[in-house]
């Protein structure tokens, strides 16, 4: 009987009673696939006259879909776009040395991530409505926005916290060494080596935000991909199994090109940190100082010129 580093090989009677529970859990999972699909068929959910027009006719990809598709993209980059740089300013905040910098931080940053999006979103749209006279179409956006982007820059903050403590702490070391600033050390040793660290829970931070999206569709009647559903369905004899299968297939399709692109992102950076890299130093006014031209490694150990 042979071992493994983790656990120990299984006997006769572990491999038939794993057999047994692998059989059990098929027949499990075919028995509620199968009323599933009986009782969707009984309620017509099925017939090809419901998933019909997505197939023969673009309208509706013209007149529900894609208005949907472009509100949640739209939402989804303006929130991203403004949340990042604040995250990482909250971030950077929290690790200062100076309390004055570091306590209004982190109260900004666990107020926000203890409040839900959705109470952000529907106060925000309140105190538009209240303050402002932005037209509704233009308010529900501005809510929706302003929601992700108070929740999500103070998730963001602590993944970028987490990210630059998460290096040893003899970069700083050796940073200080050489004569650099904290604010050189931060800028040019710990954000480039964390953002590799950071980059798949950034990444994950998108996800949600594309999906919380929906959220303002639900609540305040915001007009993004999921609330095409309703008037969808409406307008096609009431397919709504058809309409909600449709919209989880773009969602599906939208993030996982968001994790691929990630992926690529990631190993393009690990790629690019083999490298001979410049000698830095600090200079005769106390900025830095760089000494010969960085060269990049390739796979094969060489370094390529020109770079």
């Amino acid at each position: 009987m042979t071992t493994s580093v983790l656990f120990d090989a299984q006997g006769p009677r572990a491999k038939q009673r794993n057999i047994l529970y692998t059989v059990v859990f098929v027949v499990v999972l075919a028995a509620v696939a199968w009323w599933v699909y009986t009782s969707l068929d009984e309620k017509n959910q099925l017939d090809w006259v419901k998933w019909e027009p997505f197939f023969t006719s673009p309208q509706p990809w013209e007149t529900y879909i894609w208005p949907g598709f472009q509100n949640t993209i739209k939402a989804a980059f303006f929130a991203l776009l403004i949340a990042l740089p604040l995250g990482a300013l909250f971030g950077i905040g929290r690790l200062s040395d100076h309390r004055w910098v570091r306590m209004p931080s982190g109260v900004v940053v666990e107020f926000f991530r203890a409040i839900p999006v959705l109470i952000l979103m529907i106060t925000a749209n309140a105190a538009y409505a209240e303050f402002t006279d932005i037209a509704t179409e233009q308010r529900l956006l501005y809510a929706v926005v302003t929601g992700l982007v108070l929740y999500n820059a103070s998730v963001l903050a602590e993944i970028v916290r987490a990210g630059i403590l998460s290096l040893p702490y003899g970069q700083t070391d050796a940073a200080k060494a050489i004569g650099m600033r904290k604010g050189q050390t931060m800028r040019y040793v710990l954000l480039p080596q964390s953002v590799t660290a950071m980059l798949p829970a950034i990444v994950s931070q998108i996800v949600v935000i594309v999906k919380d999206t929906a959220l303002g569709g639900a609540v305040l009647t915001f007009p993004e991909l999921l609330a095409s559903v309703r008037p969808m369905s409406a307008n096609y004899g009431a397919n709504t199994i058809a309409c909600f299968t449709i919209i989880a297939l773009i969602y599906i399709a939208l993030n996982f090109a968001l994790t691929s692109f990630a992926s690529w992102l990631e190993r393009r950076l690990r790629r690019g940190k083999k490298s001979t890299g410049a000698v830095v130093g600090a200079g005769p006014d106390g900025g830095i100082k760089t000494i010969g031209t960085p060269k990049l490694v390739t796979e094969d150990g060489r370094a390529a010129d020109g770079l």
